[in-house]
């Protein structure tokens, strides 16, 4: 659903105007919030779940649209450092705040406490958001949406399902095939029409769709960290939930304190230097990361993460302000939301890809290590089964250590790659004013 609604973002946002439109989010995320907390069963929370991330999808790319409308173009570094605090601390800090609440209070409290908060952000922005301008909309593009949605359902529904229905497994093939012919068919639709849904005419401009290829290496590297490390700590240390959310925490600390110096820095340099020596140190953690195994201590761990969450910091919003910061005014809705497109698509696609990696890397070694030993052994023979169980858990976990260490080992050689294509980025302050759209347009 996520996927479904955020092509919608940029006609919603000159039809109903951005403010409104906002406090429209806020309020149905709340409402929905409280409806998933209320679920008397699993097919009613799926249910509510489905109607939340409606208002959720609206409001990344509505909030970040009305940054780029309210913020002068030499502070933009700046305001999306702020912005970026929320954008890439939340995934760090969600899993342990939820875990808390989980195992000490009542799995319902994690829908109830969108409620006063959402409250509360409706308030602010009665009292302080300005009157955006609405503009004249056009005919909802029906066959953009319904040829955008279907291709975006599909792929995810896929590389989501992938691994339990089999890659290729002929229900998956056929989600892929006509993922991509669905999505060709809203290219061509989009670019015979005047009014499109989103306009694609932002892909002219190279400096976003360089930040676009920029972003999807940065998503994947963050949610492979954010999904991979806990299932580690939690199945090889031993560790609950709560605290390995809580060994997670520190990098998002990290991230909070380098986000808005980041930001002030790229208004003074540009953004070239900072996300390249960003996604090396990045990179460089990353490297690091492929030396874990069984006896990786907490330690370890926590720095390696804080390392890569300092380059990523560094870098992650300075690339987003610099690619819809590149646009036309009037491109800046359309810009958003392919970047909200983006960094979801990325993310399901490379978790899925990764994963894959992963499970063929743990069957290979299976495979390999059960060969070096015969069915005959006297060892096995004269073992009890809690020594057998032992033996083959341990060997297991072996595997699955060697297996991530493998998987670090490609984002590793992915974020080189695009600290490589960062070099393309501008540098120096943008001194150019930023054009703001004429509301008799």
């Amino acid at each position: 659903m996520l996927g479904v609604v955020v092509p919608t973002t940029a006609w919603l946002g000159d039809r109903v105007g951005l403010a409104r439109l906002y406090m429209i989010g806020l309020a149905g995320f709340a409402i929905a919030s409280a409806l998933c907390g209320l679920s008397w069963s699993l097919p009613s929370l799926i249910g509510f779940r489905v109607l939340q991330a409606i208002p959720g999808a609206l409001l990344p790319a509505i909030t970040m649209t009305m940054v780029y409308r309210i913020v002068p173009k030499d502070k933009m570094g700046a305001a999306m450092g702020m912005y970026g605090i929320g954008v890439i601390v939340a995934p760090a800090l969600g899993p342990t705040l939820g875990g808390y609440l989980v195992e000490f209070v009542n799995w319902r409290v994690i829908f109830y406490i969108n409620v006063p908060i959402a409250v509360v952000g409706v308030t602010l922005a009665l009292m302080f958001l300005p009157p955006f301008p609405r503009y004249p909309t056009f005919r909802f593009d029906v066959l953009g949406f319904l040829t955008a949605a279907g291709g975006l359902v599909c792929l995810l529904l896929a590389t989501s399902e992938g691994g339990a229905w089999g890659w290729t497994s002929y229900p998956i093939l056929g989600l892929f095939l006509a993922s991509a012919v669905l999505l060709a068919l809203f290219v061509v639709v989009e670019l015979e029409l005047e009014h499109p849904l989103l306009n694609l005419a932002v892909f002219r401009t190279w400096p976003f769709t360089n930040s676009l290829l920029i972003i999807a290496v940065q998503t994947v590297g963050m949610y492979s960290t954010l999904f991979y490390i806990p299932v580690f700590v939690q199945s090889a240390m031993g560790l609950p939930a709560l605290q390995s959310g809580l060994l997670v925490l520190p990098q998002a600390l990290v991230m909070a304190a380098v986000a808005p110096i980041s930001g002030r820095l790229y208004d003074r340099i540009g953004p070239r230097w900072l996300v390249f020596f960003g996604l090396l140190i990045a990179a460089f953690a990353m490297h690091l990361m492929t030396g874990i195994n069984l006896n990786t201590t907490k330690g370890e761990i926590i720095a390696w993460t804080c390392l890569r969450s300092l380059g990523m910091g560094m870098g992650m919003m300075s690339v987003t302000a610099t690619g819809i910061g590149a646009l036309d005014a009037r491109l800046t809705n359309s810009g958003t939301a392919l970047n909200n497109v983006s960094q979801r698509v990325s993310a399901a696609l490379g978790l899925a890809a990764l994963s894959a990696f992963l499970s063929g890397q743990e069957a290979q070694l299976s495979a390999d290590r059960g060969g070096l030993l015969a069915a005959t052994d006297p060892r096995i023979a004269r073992s009890g089964l809690v020594a057998l169980y032992q033996f083959s858990k341990s060997v297991t976990l072996e595997e699955f250590a060697t297996a991530l260490s493998n998987t670090f080992a490609i984002t590793t050689w992915v974020t080189v790659l695009a600290a490589l294509l960062a070099l393309g980025l501008r540098s120096g302050p943008s001194n150019a004013p930023r054009q703001r759209p004429d509301p008799g347009e």
